[in-house]
């Protein structure tokens, strides 16, 4: 009896102190991935936050190309795809649906996380603040919005390019693994403000590129105070109805209403295909302009600082023979625009041990785009 107390002490002991040191998130966490049966973040476990409803209006489902799914892919694209255990996969080319297949029990209709793609719609709907005068300048300073940052060393110069460009110098563990490191609190924890507040800068913001979800964490609350409006009424009425999404989708958030702009849009492939697709298009649907292309043209030229690789929320990659640029989620969530060929490439699915080249790419992404070009030529 007296070693049972010793035990329930020691337990409440703990508990306790994971809450002192504000760890808590660990038990949400904790329920939402190993009492499900899962070890990390999973592509449906939208259902599981809160989140804002990002609304279409008047769907319109893809024109199918007249070779629509006529041709079964070649076995080596197949062993990639279902060793890496994708949930779809989705070829547009000319503007048309070629190809679309599903595995493990997914769907047309099957939404999942887009996980860091969502990084580059945020910065998206920069562009589109930008464009419409809610924002005055890109190099607005981001103490401008939240004056307490005019107090911080470096935070005080952070500039909404150097958050969208990855440049911003925050001190930010860009670890997917730790759970004690800011993605895994970013993640699972109730309040986005203090988690992402509270981090300071190591260094003078546009000094070097270091990809982290903060920055676009940042962006987001930037974006949201110009607006005034949640970030998926905002991407609905300039995107997502615009572009006649086939589906509702969503956009997880904290207990406080405030958009992952780091992460988390809920989707479908034929849906992301269309974000694609609209930069294939140079920012057109039909004939209107929804997005300048000046912008565009900044989010897919990369810069300087990242060595060529990263542009403002766009992957890109002019090294292969087959240029092509990408937005790109954890788990190998992809939507990849390949100009050269007019054709769009969607994969989402589950790949946790997805290999990297040496300068942070996915070789996936050179794969399927090598192999599904020399297939559907």
């Amino acid at each position: 009896m007296k070693a049972l107390k010793y035990i329930i002490g020691g337990a409440a002991a703990g508990i306790a102190a994971v809450y002192l040191l504000g760890y808590d998130y660990l038990f949400s966490g904790i329920s939402k991935t190993y009492l499900k049966g899962k070890s990390s973040a999973y592509i449906d476990d939208g259902i599981l936050f809160p989140g804002n409803l990002i609304a279409t209006e008047e769907p319109e489902l893809w024109t199918e190309d007249p070779e629509y799914n006529h041709r079964e892919l070649p076995e080596n694209i197949i062993d990639n795809l279902k060793h890496s255990k994708t949930a779809a996969f989705v070829v547009i080319k000319k503007g048309k649906i070629l190809h679309e297949q599903y595995w493990d029990g997914y769907n047309q209709l099957s939404h999942t996380n887009s996980f860091s793609m969502a990084k580059a719609v945020t910065v998206m709907l920069l562009g589109k603040a930008l464009e419409e005068g809610i924002i005055p300048d890109i190099d607005e300073k981001f103490s401008e919005f939240y004056p307490e940052f005019k107090d911080k060393p470096f935070g005080s110069e952070v500039t909404l390019k150097n958050l969208a460009q990855m440049e911003a110098g925050l001190d930010w563990d860009e670890d997917y693994n730790n759970p004690f490191l800011p993605n895994a609190k970013a993640y699972y924890g109730t309040n986005l403000l203090k988690t992402v507040f509270s981090r300071r800068f190591k260094e003078q913001p546009g000094t070097r590129f270091e990809y982290q979800s903060g920055s676009t964490q940042l962006l987001g609350f930037a974006l949201k105070k110009a607006l005034n409006q949640t970030l998926a009424g905002y991407l609905s009425e300039k995107f997502w109805i615009p572009l006649g999404m086939e589906q509702n989708a969503s956009w997880s958030t904290d207990n406080h209403g405030m958009e992952k702009t780091y992460c988390c849009i809920h989707s479908n492939a034929r849906d992301y295909a269309k974000l694609g697709q609209l930069f294939l298009d140079d920012g057109k649907v039909g004939e209107k302009q929804i997005l300048n292309l000046d912008f565009i043209e900044k989010m897919r030229t990369p810069t300087e600082k990242s060595k060529e690789i990263y542009g403002m929320g766009l992957w890109i990659n002019h090294d292969n023979p087959v240029k092509h640029y990408y937005f790109l989620g954890l788990q190998g969530q992809y939507i990849i625009m390949i100009p050269e060929h007019q054709m769009v490439i969607v994969r989402t699915g589950s790949y946790s041990n997805n290999p990297k080249n040496d300068r942070g790419r996915p070789d996936q992404v050179k794969f399927l785009v090598n192999e599904t070009v020399s297939f559907f030529q």
